[in-house]
């Protein structure tokens, strides 16, 4: 497993990390979860991503009852908050009272006093931006979390934080990127890179697609993710009959190189300076071990023209965010 520098700051997280949204929430069983996450340490993954909204804070209390048994200096935890904890249309976004409440719930649930990463799951037009910036810096005064993140921000709103709190407030990103959906690299990289803050991917195997078991043609496997409604919505943008070609076109590119489809897309977003680490899930220990082997392996620049080439004209940029989370910026 190699390591990469996280932004600014002096955590070393590995290039693959283990994420924790449809498995550790109640997908899988606890002995699953216990038996994937341990596999990741074997594995030399240190970087483990989880929410307080992923089960409305199981998968938090699922990996604070298997973490708190190995030492805090050996391992690297993120958690998010936005998304509503309970139905109270209250119980959500990023007020400073809300932050304070949910920070110390995810802390109880995970038993530590720190996380190393609190991220911003969305960003929350409805607070004036000041307030949530004061309110994060107040989390990392308290010592509840060593450094700040966000997830799926646009441009004009990281550009927001960055003009009001200077480039050293945040120290990732954490946008959707894989091989089917490169929007990111457009303005979210640079703008990003130039102001000390890494990417975190998440989905970069695009929900599944890209291990090549969804076939043109063919019905949904029963019980894969696509089977399931709540990803009805991600169908749009990586499960379509051209998609699946696309990828079946890149079945042979994979073998020639001596290498399965999930170690082609995982190398893929690697190759990439900006991107510090790929999250992904698991649900079981063979899965941990075979995403960790993507880690060091170098895609040669005949391969990625390849790759292009198999990919053709199947969209792979587009409107990446809800318009929710495209809404204007609040001030004071």
């Amino acid at each position: 497993m190699r390591y990469r520098t996280l932004g600014s700051s002096d955590l070393q997280v590995s290039e693959i990390s283990l994420g924790s949204w449809l498995t550790y929430s109640g997908g899988i069983e606890a002995d699953q979860t216990r038996a994937c996450t341990e596999a990741a340490f074997d594995a030399g993954i240190n970087f483990f991503d989880t929410a307080n909204v992923y089960g409305r804070g199981a998968a938090e209390t699922a990996w604070g009852e298997i973490l708190s048994s190995r030492p805090r200096d050996s391992y690297i935890l993120a958690t998010k908050v936005f998304f509503p904890m309970s139905d109270d249309p209250a119980d959500q976004g990023l007020s400073p009272a809300q932050i304070a409440q949910q920070i110390d719930a995810s802390l109880t649930r995970l038993r530590t006093d720190y996380v190393d990463l609190y991220q911003a799951h969305r960003f929350d037009p409805t607070v004036p931006i000041e307030d949530t910036i004061e309110a994060f810096q107040k989390v990392v005064e308290q010592g509840k979390a060593r450094y700040l993140g966000f997830s799926e921000w646009t441009p004009e709103q990281i550009q927001a934080a960055i003009d009001i709190a200077g480039p050293d407030l945040f120290v990732s990103s954490q946008p959707q990127y894989s091989m089917l959906w490169q929007a990111p690299e457009a303005e979210m990289f640079g703008l990003c890179a130039a102001n000390g803050i890494s990417q975190i991917v998440w989905s970069p195997l695009a929900q599944g697609v890209l291990t090549g078991k969804y076939k043109p043609g063919q019905p949904v496997p029963e019980g894969s993710r696509f089977a399931s409604a709540e990803m009805a919505v991600s169908q749009d943008l990586v499960y379509s009959e051209a998609t699946l070609e696309a990828v079946q076109r890149l079945v042979p590119i994979a073998e020639e190189a001596g290498m399965s489809m999930p170690t082609l897309a995982l190398a893929w977003v690697l190759r990439r300076d900006e991107v510090a680490s790929a999250i992904t899930g698991a649900s079981r220990p063979e899965q941990v071990h075979a995403n960790a082997a993507a880690s060091g392996v170098e895609l040669s620049d005949d391969l990625l023209a390849a790759v292009d080439q198999a990919l053709g004209d199947v969209p792979v940029t587009g409107p990446t965010l809800a318009p929710a989370a495209q809404a204007g910026i609040k001030h004071r």
